[in-house]
């Protein structure tokens, strides 16, 4: 950017006028002093004269430089206020307004700045456009994926009714298996994906922890019973505790806890599943191969995602402890 004028340069040259010119003044004004009888008199003038010019000299340079300093001090305030707004409103700033017929340092400080929340704003733009382009993607090929995963398990049932070896049978079990588990995650990834588009209402009330979870529970049992899972539970039986969740987000937080012990330590055979009313704990344990497991890592990850995404909207943070002897998760305050 070219610079037009100099603020700091304007500063100087006033000040040298102020410092220079009234020396030069005295300096002409003793050389033509006149000798005659009354030399000690105009020699005392010359003495006053001085005095004041000097006087003159100080009072304008502590004057011009207050004067300078507030106005820079005012612009620079000015721009800082703009800055400071927005970082408290977590908004872009407003451009401000620059005197191209100036430009001096300050302008061009404020030109940069307007420049700055140009390319953010088209930055900005550019990444909604490029989420929305990914979450519509994502949505059309979880909906389009659907038809063909609907056709190869249509065509596996009609294979299990045929005559087949045991060896045959088993793979039409597996590849069965197989579609349910990438419609599963086809279903997380959809879900992940509203929840980030904000698509997914969050309505967070006060919501009793300790009757959710045994809701929950519930519903899960017969899962649990069905996969010979040994469910362990330990809920109070009066007492409780509220957070400020919601309680279907908090549910799909559970369910995705329970599916994945499910899917991934129903070789374990066993839960545990305890509210902490002292803590304002909930922890869910199993005793499988533990989140180092390939298959956990591959099939647990999305839905992992989309539950901490849930737990950190509603302030609430989960704590993870795995090893070969199983996979500890302690959902609490953040």
């Amino acid at each position: 950017m070219k610079q037009n004028r100099s603020l700091f340069s304007r500063f100087l040259k006033v000040h040298f006028l102020f410092i220079f010119f009234p020396l030069l003044v005295l300096i002409f004004f003793t050389a033509f002093v006149p000798d005659s009888n009354e030399k000690e008199m105009n020699m005392l003038n010359l003495f006053y004269f001085t005095v004041l010019l000097f006087g003159f000299i100080i009072v304008a340079f502590v004057v011009i430089s207050w004067l300078f300093f507030m106005r820079l001090r005012k612009r620079l305030t000015g721009l800082q206020e703009v800055m400071s707004f927005s970082a408290n409103n977590n908004s872009f700033p407003e451009p401000i307004s620059v005197q191209t017929d100036r430009m001096d340092e300050i302008d061009q400080l404020g030109s940069s700045f307007n420049w700055m929340i140009q390319q953010l704003e088209g930055s900005r733009k550019r990444e909604y456009e490029e989420e929305l382009l990914r979450h519509r993607l994502i949505a059309n090929l979880s909906h389009d994926l659907r038809t063909p995963l609907t056709i190869l398990r249509g065509l596996i049932t009609r294979l299990n009714k045929e005559s087949m070896s045991f060896e045959g049978q088993d793979s039409l079990a597996e590849m069965n298996h197989t579609i349910t588990r990438v419609g599963d995650l086809m279903d997380d990834l959809l879900s992940y994906t509203l929840l980030s588009s904000g698509k997914h209402p969050f309505h967070p009330t006060s919501t009793d922890i300790v009757r959710l979870v045994r809701a929950s529970v519930a519903e899960w049992y017969p899962a649990f019973e069905e996969k010979e899972i040994q469910l362990d539970v330990d809920l109070p039986t009066e007492n409780t505790f509220y957070w400020e969740a919601d309680p279907k987000w908090m549910t799909r937080v559970l369910d995705n806890l329970f599916q994945n012990i499910l899917r991934h330590a129903a070789e374990g055979k066993y839960t545990n599943i305890v509210v902490d009313l002292e803590k304002e704990l909930i922890i869910v344990a199993d005793r499988g191969p533990g989140m180092d497991n390939s298959s956990y890592e591959g099939g647990a990850g999305i839905g992992l995602s989309a539950s901490n995404y849930m737990l950190k909207k509603m302030k609430l943070k989960a704590d993870f402890t795995s090893n070969e002897n199983g996979t500890r998760v302690a959902i609490g305050r953040a």
